[in-house]
Protein backbone atom coordinates (compact mmCIF):
# COMPACT_ATOMS: atom_id res chain seq x y z
CA UNK A 1 0.00 0.00 0.00
CA UNK A 2 1.13 3.67 -0.66
CA UNK A 3 0.02 6.91 0.25
CA UNK A 4 -1.33 8.97 -1.76
CA UNK A 5 -1.42 13.15 -1.00
CA UNK A 6 -4.34 15.18 -3.19
CA UNK A 7 -6.39 17.64 -3.18
CA UNK A 8 -10.43 17.43 -4.82
CA UNK A 9 -12.24 20.79 -4.86
CA UNK A 10 -15.96 20.68 -4.94
CA UNK A 11 -18.89 22.96 -5.55
CA UNK A 12 -21.73 23.46 -3.44
CA UNK A 13 -25.11 24.04 -4.24
CA UNK A 14 -26.82 26.95 -1.37
CA UNK A 15 -29.10 23.37 -0.13
CA UNK A 16 -29.55 24.43 3.31
CA UNK A 17 -27.40 21.79 4.53
CA UNK A 18 -25.23 23.18 7.33
CA UNK A 19 -21.00 22.87 7.04
CA UNK A 20 -20.91 21.24 10.06
CA UNK A 21 -23.49 18.40 9.04
CA UNK A 22 -21.84 17.89 5.71
CA UNK A 23 -18.60 17.41 7.13
CA UNK A 24 -20.33 14.69 9.62
CA UNK A 25 -21.32 12.84 6.19
CA UNK A 26 -17.87 12.84 5.28
CA UNK A 27 -16.38 11.33 7.98
CA UNK A 28 -19.59 9.09 7.82
CA UNK A 29 -18.84 8.07 4.21
CA UNK A 30 -15.28 7.18 4.54
CA UNK A 31 -13.54 10.64 4.19
CA UNK A 32 -12.28 10.57 7.50
CA UNK A 33 -8.32 10.61 5.70
CA UNK A 34 -9.41 14.14 4.34
CA UNK A 35 -8.29 17.76 6.07
CA UNK A 36 -11.72 20.21 4.81
CA UNK A 37 -10.94 23.44 3.79
CA UNK A 38 -14.13 25.49 3.78
CA UNK A 39 -12.28 29.01 3.21
CA UNK A 40 -14.84 30.28 0.41
CA UNK A 41 -18.80 30.37 0.22
CA UNK A 42 -19.95 27.53 -1.52
CA UNK A 43 -16.65 25.46 -1.77
CA UNK A 44 -14.97 22.59 -0.12
CA UNK A 45 -11.58 21.70 -0.64
CA UNK A 46 -10.52 18.07 0.77
CA UNK A 47 -7.28 17.64 0.92
CA UNK A 48 -6.42 14.01 1.55
CA UNK A 49 -3.97 11.30 2.80
CA UNK A 50 -5.32 8.40 1.51
CA UNK A 51 -3.39 4.68 1.60
CA UNK A 52 -4.16 2.13 -1.84
CA UNK A 53 -2.79 0.01 -3.53
CA UNK A 54 -3.15 2.39 -7.05
CA UNK A 55 -3.07 6.40 -7.17
CA UNK A 56 -6.04 5.24 -9.33
CA UNK A 57 -8.01 3.51 -6.43
CA UNK A 58 -6.99 6.29 -4.19
CA UNK A 59 -8.50 9.34 -6.11
CA UNK A 60 -11.79 7.41 -7.97
CA UNK A 61 -12.75 5.75 -4.46
CA UNK A 62 -12.43 9.38 -2.40
CA UNK A 63 -14.46 10.42 -5.22
CA UNK A 64 -17.25 7.99 -4.81
CA UNK A 65 -17.08 8.50 -0.64
CA UNK A 66 -17.26 12.43 -1.65
CA UNK A 67 -20.36 11.47 -4.07
CA UNK A 68 -22.16 9.25 -1.21
CA UNK A 69 -21.74 12.06 1.50
CA UNK A 70 -22.98 15.03 -0.80
CA UNK A 71 -24.69 13.79 -4.21
CA UNK A 72 -24.75 17.47 -4.64
CA UNK A 73 -21.49 18.72 -4.72
CA UNK A 74 -19.71 19.44 -7.93
CA UNK A 75 -16.32 17.95 -8.78
CA UNK A 76 -14.31 21.47 -9.92
CA UNK A 77 -10.61 20.03 -9.50
CA UNK A 78 -8.35 17.66 -8.77
CA UNK A 79 -4.71 18.08 -7.82
CA UNK A 80 -2.18 17.69 -8.29
CA UNK A 81 -2.42 18.84 -12.09
CA UNK A 82 -2.49 22.38 -13.48
CA UNK A 83 1.32 23.56 -12.40
CA UNK A 84 3.36 26.72 -12.89
CA UNK A 85 6.88 26.55 -13.27
CA UNK A 86 7.54 27.34 -9.01
CA UNK A 87 4.88 24.64 -8.49
CA UNK A 88 7.33 22.09 -10.43
CA UNK A 89 10.37 22.87 -8.74
CA UNK A 90 8.98 22.66 -5.68
CA UNK A 91 7.71 19.04 -6.22
CA UNK A 92 11.03 17.81 -7.97
CA UNK A 93 13.60 20.13 -5.28
CA UNK A 94 14.68 22.50 -7.56
CA UNK A 95 14.99 25.89 -7.56
CA UNK A 96 12.34 27.93 -9.86
CA UNK A 97 15.33 29.48 -11.94
CA UNK A 98 16.94 25.98 -13.01
CA UNK A 99 13.25 24.82 -13.45
CA UNK A 100 13.08 27.39 -16.09
CA UNK A 101 16.51 26.86 -17.32
CA UNK A 102 15.46 23.17 -18.26
CA UNK A 103 11.84 24.16 -20.05
CA UNK A 104 12.56 27.40 -21.84
CA UNK A 105 13.99 26.66 -24.96
CA UNK A 106 14.08 22.96 -25.43
CA UNK A 107 11.74 21.77 -28.38
CA UNK A 108 11.18 18.66 -26.59
CA UNK A 109 9.55 20.29 -23.29
CA UNK A 110 5.89 19.70 -22.72
CA UNK A 111 4.19 22.69 -24.15
CA UNK A 112 1.89 24.56 -21.46
CA UNK A 113 -1.78 24.27 -21.80
CA UNK A 114 -2.05 28.39 -20.84
CA UNK A 115 0.49 30.09 -22.21
CA UNK A 116 0.73 33.51 -20.43
CA UNK A 117 1.44 34.88 -16.68
CA UNK A 118 1.65 32.59 -15.40
CA UNK A 119 1.85 29.42 -17.90
CA UNK A 120 0.60 26.51 -16.50
CA UNK A 121 1.35 22.52 -17.24
CA UNK A 122 -0.18 19.20 -16.64
CA UNK A 123 2.37 18.16 -14.10
CA UNK A 124 2.08 14.73 -15.37
CA UNK A 125 3.28 15.51 -18.06
CA UNK A 126 6.12 17.53 -17.11
CA UNK A 127 7.31 14.71 -14.82
CA UNK A 128 7.12 12.32 -17.78
CA UNK A 129 9.45 14.84 -19.87
CA UNK A 130 11.72 14.85 -16.89
CA UNK A 131 11.60 11.06 -15.87
CA UNK A 132 12.12 9.79 -19.46
CA UNK A 133 14.08 12.92 -21.20
CA UNK A 134 15.92 14.60 -18.83
CA UNK A 135 17.10 11.77 -16.68
CA UNK A 136 15.87 12.83 -13.42
CA UNK A 137 14.49 10.55 -10.91
CA UNK A 138 10.92 11.54 -10.13
CA UNK A 139 8.73 9.07 -7.46
CA UNK A 140 6.51 6.42 -9.57
CA UNK A 141 3.80 7.48 -7.18
CA UNK A 142 3.92 10.98 -7.54
CA UNK A 143 3.61 10.24 -11.74
CA UNK A 144 0.99 7.82 -11.33
CA UNK A 145 -0.90 10.58 -9.25
CA UNK A 146 -0.43 14.02 -11.51
CA UNK A 147 -1.82 11.36 -14.56
CA UNK A 148 -4.76 10.44 -12.29
CA UNK A 149 -5.91 13.17 -11.19
CA UNK A 150 -4.71 14.80 -14.95
CA UNK A 151 -7.42 12.48 -16.23
CA UNK A 152 -9.90 12.91 -13.57
CA UNK A 153 -9.80 16.54 -14.55
CA UNK A 154 -10.17 15.89 -18.29
CA UNK A 155 -13.06 14.11 -17.66
CA UNK A 156 -14.92 16.64 -15.67
CA UNK A 157 -14.34 18.95 -18.60
CA UNK A 158 -15.46 16.59 -20.72
CA UNK A 159 -19.28 16.77 -19.20
CA UNK A 160 -19.05 20.25 -21.14
CA UNK A 161 -18.31 18.84 -24.49
CA UNK A 162 -20.65 19.50 -27.42
CA UNK A 163 -20.47 15.86 -28.77
CA UNK A 164 -21.48 17.51 -32.62
CA UNK A 165 -18.65 19.96 -32.81
CA UNK A 166 -15.71 17.09 -31.17
CA UNK A 167 -16.06 14.68 -34.02
CA UNK A 168 -15.23 18.05 -36.91
CA UNK A 169 -12.54 18.93 -34.20
CA UNK A 170 -11.18 16.04 -34.32
CA UNK A 171 -11.11 15.70 -37.69
CA UNK A 172 -9.16 19.04 -38.39
CA UNK A 173 -6.60 17.81 -35.53
CA UNK A 174 -5.55 14.73 -36.81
Amino acid sequence: MTEYEFTLRYSLPDSGVPTDRRLERLAEEGCDDALAGIGHSGRIALAFSREAGSAREAVLGAIADVRRAMPDARLIEAAPDLVGLTDVADTMGFSRQNMRKLMFGRSDAPAPVHDSKPSLWHLAHVLEWLRTDRGYNVAPALLELSAVTMQVNLAAEGAHVDRGIQSEIRAVLH
